[in-house]
């Protein structure tokens, strides 16, 4: 290859360092996702037309905090690497080392939402879609601390948009993390606020379902440039499409937003 276009930025993946504590990137962008999307919740709960108030906001944030803690510990644990942690389960509860998934906090974030809606009352699919449309806010951040770390870089390529990481060996990669940043982050935040704000009569739950499918769609197609992990590399082929692990765990998460979708579209015709 004779151009590349960037070379990955020399960034300290720990953000602030106070002797013994170091504050690294990849939490503060969990922090920071939490915030901002705890502030734009609590904005729309003052507004006397909406179901829920800045008490039901602040209980659901802090079960969500803890589904994302814990989903994504244990989702990380199940699903990428679950023979490891079964012959040494103390390193489970390690997670300063690293090693949480998506797919497992998506799954804790929906529990501790059903959680929340059954001691506030609060109808479900309201809240569901506001959490909808400023989840992508932290997926956003999520993707440029992994960018910032070094880790979970795509596949080797020519193109000139190729990277060499510090870990990734000699070759230029695809700068995965970016493309998964605009994808399941900037591309449906827009999208669902869009579609918030343009068309305030959408059934209960259209957003949910949408955002199920949007991050359904973004992640498979991202995950055809990203490196699989090395221990467990592509799970099939078909033809000559190599399927990712988060590949096969994004699928249901798409097929759920088209089920969801449908019926919320079918409840708003018959209830016409």
């Amino acid at each position: 290859m004779d151009k590349q276009w960037f070379t990955f930025p020399d960034i300290d993946p720990v953000a602030i360092n106070l002797g013994p504590l170091e504050i690294r990137w990849y939490a503060l962008a969990y922090l920071a996702g939490i915030i901002i999307a705890m502030l734009l919740m609590n904005r729309e709960a003052r507004k006397s037309q909406t179901p829920f108030a800045v008490d039901d906001i602040a209980r659901l944030a802090n079960n969500c905090v803890l589904g994302i803690i814990i989903g994504g510990r244990l989702g990380f644990v199940l699903f990428y690497n679950a023979e490891y942690y079964l012959s040494a389960p103390l390193e489970i509860f390690k997670v300063w080392n690293g090693g949480m998934s998506f797919h497992g906090g998506f799954l804790g974030v929906i529990s501790a939402t059903i959680l929340t809606v059954r001691k506030t009352k609060i109808p479900l699919f309201s809240i569901g879609d506001l959490l909808a449309c400023v989840a992508p806010i932290g997926l956003f951040f999520g993707r440029i601390a992994n960018f910032i770390n070094g880790e979970l870089f795509g596949r080797i390529t020519e193109h000139p948009i190729g990277m060499v990481f510090p870990n990734g060996g000699p070759l230029p990669r695809h700068p995965s993390q970016l493309y998964e940043a605009f994808l399941e982050g900037f591309l449906i935040f827009i999208i669902l606020n869009w579609l918030r704000f343009s068309k305030p009569n959408l059934p209960a739950g259209f957003l949910t379902g949408l955002f199920f499918i949007s991050y359904g769609i973004g992640r498979i197609l991202a995950e055809f440039t990203r490196e699989p992990d090395a221990h467990l590399g592509f799970i099939n082929t078909i033809g000559e499409i190599q399927i990712t692990t988060g590949q096969l765990l994004s699928a249901p998460v798409l097929l759920t937003g088209v089920i969801l979708i449908y019926f919320c579209l079918k409840n708003k015709l018959e209830v016409k």
